[in-house]
Protein backbone atom coordinates (compact mmCIF):
# COMPACT_ATOMS: atom_id res chain seq x y z
CA UNK A 1 0.00 0.00 0.00
CA UNK A 2 1.04 3.58 -0.59
CA UNK A 3 1.58 6.22 2.06
CA UNK A 4 0.45 9.84 1.65
CA UNK A 5 3.65 10.99 3.34
CA UNK A 6 5.95 12.98 1.07
CA UNK A 7 9.24 11.32 0.07
CA UNK A 8 10.89 14.75 0.42
CA UNK A 9 12.09 15.28 3.99
CA UNK A 10 11.24 18.79 5.22
CA UNK A 11 11.69 20.65 8.50
CA UNK A 12 7.98 20.15 9.19
CA UNK A 13 8.55 16.37 9.37
CA UNK A 14 10.21 16.90 12.76
CA UNK A 15 7.45 19.05 14.23
CA UNK A 16 5.02 17.42 16.73
CA UNK A 17 1.98 15.91 15.00
CA UNK A 18 -0.36 17.22 17.70
CA UNK A 19 0.84 20.80 17.20
CA UNK A 20 0.41 20.55 13.42
CA UNK A 21 -3.11 19.14 13.76
CA UNK A 22 -4.06 21.84 16.30
CA UNK A 23 -2.71 24.55 13.96
CA UNK A 24 -4.70 22.99 11.10
CA UNK A 25 -7.91 23.14 13.17
CA UNK A 26 -7.28 26.79 14.06
CA UNK A 27 -6.49 27.74 10.46
CA UNK A 28 -9.63 25.99 9.20
CA UNK A 29 -11.79 27.85 11.71
CA UNK A 30 -10.29 31.18 10.57
CA UNK A 31 -10.90 30.25 6.91
CA UNK A 32 -14.56 29.51 7.57
CA UNK A 33 -15.01 32.71 9.61
CA UNK A 34 -13.46 34.99 6.96
CA UNK A 35 -15.75 36.30 4.22
CA UNK A 36 -13.35 38.56 2.30
CA UNK A 37 -12.30 37.54 -1.22
CA UNK A 38 -8.94 39.30 -0.79
CA UNK A 39 -8.28 37.36 2.43
CA UNK A 40 -8.92 34.02 0.75
CA UNK A 41 -6.72 34.92 -2.23
CA UNK A 42 -3.93 35.78 0.21
CA UNK A 43 -4.54 32.61 2.24
CA UNK A 44 -4.28 30.43 -0.87
CA UNK A 45 -1.11 32.25 -1.94
CA UNK A 46 0.40 31.63 1.51
CA UNK A 47 -0.57 27.96 1.32
CA UNK A 48 1.10 27.61 -2.10
CA UNK A 49 4.20 29.33 -0.70
CA UNK A 50 4.38 26.67 2.02
CA UNK A 51 4.25 23.99 -0.67
CA UNK A 52 6.97 25.74 -2.69
CA UNK A 53 9.33 26.24 0.26
CA UNK A 54 10.76 22.65 0.30
CA UNK A 55 11.37 22.72 -3.46
CA UNK A 56 9.90 21.82 -6.83
CA UNK A 57 9.51 18.09 -6.16
CA UNK A 58 7.45 18.69 -3.02
CA UNK A 59 5.37 21.41 -4.74
CA UNK A 60 4.60 19.16 -7.73
CA UNK A 61 3.64 16.21 -5.46
CA UNK A 62 1.33 18.44 -3.42
CA UNK A 63 -0.37 20.02 -6.45
CA UNK A 64 -0.87 16.58 -8.01
CA UNK A 65 -2.78 15.47 -4.93
CA UNK A 66 -4.90 18.63 -4.95
CA UNK A 67 -5.79 18.15 -8.62
CA UNK A 68 -8.51 15.70 -7.54
CA UNK A 69 -10.54 18.74 -6.38
CA UNK A 70 -11.09 20.13 -9.88
CA UNK A 71 -14.56 18.53 -10.44
CA UNK A 72 -15.83 20.10 -7.20
CA UNK A 73 -14.30 23.48 -8.06
CA UNK A 74 -15.91 23.28 -11.51
CA UNK A 75 -19.34 22.47 -10.06
CA UNK A 76 -19.12 25.31 -7.52
CA UNK A 77 -18.02 27.79 -10.19
CA UNK A 78 -20.74 26.71 -12.63
CA UNK A 79 -23.50 26.86 -10.02
CA UNK A 80 -22.58 30.31 -8.74
CA UNK A 81 -22.19 31.69 -12.24
CA UNK A 82 -25.67 30.42 -13.10
CA UNK A 83 -27.16 31.89 -9.92
CA UNK A 84 -25.39 35.23 -10.42
CA UNK A 85 -23.12 35.03 -7.33
CA UNK A 86 -19.60 34.64 -8.76
CA UNK A 87 -17.83 36.30 -5.79
CA UNK A 88 -19.52 33.96 -3.31
CA UNK A 89 -18.54 31.00 -5.48
CA UNK A 90 -14.93 32.21 -5.66
CA UNK A 91 -14.76 32.51 -1.85
CA UNK A 92 -16.13 28.98 -1.38
CA UNK A 93 -13.75 27.53 -3.96
CA UNK A 94 -10.71 29.35 -2.51
CA UNK A 95 -11.69 28.33 1.03
CA UNK A 96 -11.98 24.68 0.01
CA UNK A 97 -8.67 24.73 -1.88
CA UNK A 98 -6.82 26.32 1.04
CA UNK A 99 -8.38 24.10 3.73
CA UNK A 100 -7.75 20.87 1.81
CA UNK A 101 -4.30 22.13 0.81
CA UNK A 102 -3.33 22.74 4.44
CA UNK A 103 -4.72 19.34 5.49
CA UNK A 104 -2.78 17.69 2.68
CA UNK A 105 0.33 19.56 3.77
CA UNK A 106 -0.02 18.18 7.31
CA UNK A 107 -0.57 14.67 5.96
CA UNK A 108 2.46 14.88 3.68
CA UNK A 109 4.75 15.96 6.51
CA UNK A 110 3.46 13.66 9.26
CA UNK A 111 4.16 9.97 9.65
CA UNK A 112 1.12 7.73 9.96
CA UNK A 113 2.38 6.34 13.27
CA UNK A 114 2.50 9.90 14.68
CA UNK A 115 -1.07 10.52 13.50
CA UNK A 116 -2.23 7.33 15.18
CA UNK A 117 -0.43 8.33 18.38
CA UNK A 118 -2.38 11.61 18.46
CA UNK A 119 -5.68 9.80 17.87
CA UNK A 120 -4.79 7.33 20.61
CA UNK A 121 -4.00 10.19 23.02
CA UNK A 122 -7.30 11.95 22.20
CA UNK A 123 -9.18 8.69 22.84
CA UNK A 124 -7.63 8.20 26.29
CA UNK A 125 -10.87 9.15 28.13
CA UNK A 126 -12.72 6.40 26.24
CA UNK A 127 -10.22 3.76 27.36
CA UNK A 128 -10.49 4.95 30.96
CA UNK A 129 -14.20 4.11 30.96
CA UNK A 130 -13.49 0.66 29.52
CA UNK A 131 -14.01 1.20 25.77
CA UNK A 132 -11.52 -0.21 23.26
CA UNK A 133 -10.20 2.33 20.75
CA UNK A 134 -8.17 -0.10 18.64
CA UNK A 135 -10.88 -0.32 15.97
CA UNK A 136 -10.91 3.49 15.65
CA UNK A 137 -7.10 3.68 15.36
CA UNK A 138 -7.01 0.90 12.76
CA UNK A 139 -9.88 2.42 10.73
CA UNK A 140 -8.09 5.79 10.50
CA UNK A 141 -4.82 4.10 9.52
CA UNK A 142 -6.55 2.09 6.78
CA UNK A 143 -8.43 5.13 5.46
CA UNK A 144 -5.23 7.18 5.14
CA UNK A 145 -3.29 4.34 3.54
CA UNK A 146 -6.04 3.33 1.10
CA UNK A 147 -6.93 6.81 -0.17
CA UNK A 148 -4.07 7.00 -2.74
CA UNK A 149 -4.71 3.38 -3.74
CA UNK A 150 -8.34 4.12 -4.55
CA UNK A 151 -7.39 7.31 -6.41
CA UNK A 152 -4.92 5.34 -8.52
CA UNK A 153 -7.48 2.64 -9.31
CA UNK A 154 -10.05 5.28 -10.24
CA UNK A 155 -7.50 6.83 -12.62
CA UNK A 156 -6.85 3.43 -14.24
CA UNK A 157 -10.59 2.84 -14.67
CA UNK A 158 -10.99 6.26 -16.32
CA UNK A 159 -8.14 5.52 -18.72
CA UNK A 160 -9.61 2.11 -19.56
CA UNK A 161 -12.98 3.76 -20.25
CA UNK A 162 -11.42 6.35 -22.60
CA UNK A 163 -9.51 3.60 -24.43
CA UNK A 164 -12.71 1.69 -25.19
CA UNK A 165 -15.29 4.44 -25.73
CA UNK A 166 -15.57 7.68 -27.67
CA UNK A 167 -17.81 9.08 -24.94
CA UNK A 168 -16.40 10.78 -21.87
CA UNK A 169 -16.20 9.10 -18.47
CA UNK A 170 -19.61 9.21 -16.76
CA UNK A 171 -21.51 7.78 -13.79
CA UNK A 172 -21.32 4.20 -15.14
CA UNK A 173 -17.79 3.98 -13.76
CA UNK A 174 -19.17 4.18 -10.20
CA UNK A 175 -20.27 0.52 -10.05
CA UNK A 176 -16.93 -1.08 -11.07
CA UNK A 177 -15.10 1.37 -8.83
CA UNK A 178 -17.35 0.38 -5.91
CA UNK A 179 -16.77 -3.32 -6.59
CA UNK A 180 -13.01 -2.74 -6.62
CA UNK A 181 -13.21 -0.97 -3.26
CA UNK A 182 -15.34 -3.77 -1.76
CA UNK A 183 -12.94 -6.40 -3.13
CA UNK A 184 -9.98 -4.59 -1.55
CA UNK A 185 -11.86 -4.30 1.75
CA UNK A 186 -12.58 -8.04 1.76
CA UNK A 187 -8.91 -8.85 1.09
CA UNK A 188 -7.81 -6.60 3.96
CA UNK A 189 -10.46 -8.09 6.29
CA UNK A 190 -9.23 -11.61 5.45
CA UNK A 191 -5.62 -10.55 6.06
CA UNK A 192 -6.55 -9.02 9.42
CA UNK A 193 -8.46 -12.15 10.47
CA UNK A 194 -5.48 -14.30 9.50
CA UNK A 195 -3.27 -12.16 11.73
CA UNK A 196 -5.55 -12.23 14.76
CA UNK A 197 -7.80 -9.26 13.96
CA UNK A 198 -7.85 -6.64 16.68
CA UNK A 199 -6.52 -8.94 19.34
CA UNK A 200 -4.35 -7.27 22.00
CA UNK A 201 -0.77 -6.88 20.88
CA UNK A 202 -1.48 -6.04 17.21
CA UNK A 203 -0.45 -2.56 16.06
CA UNK A 204 -1.57 -0.42 13.09
CA UNK A 205 1.45 0.41 10.92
Amino acid sequence: MISLTSPVETRAHGWPAGAKLAALCAATMVLFAAQSLAFHIGALAACLALYAAPGWVFLRAGLRRLWILWPFIGLIAAWHLITGAPQEGAIIALRMLTAVGLANLVTMTTRLSDMIAVIRWLATPLRRIGLSTRALELAIALMIRFTPVLVEKGTHLSRAWRARSRKGVNWRIVMPFTLLAIDDAEHVADALKARGGLAPGTQAR
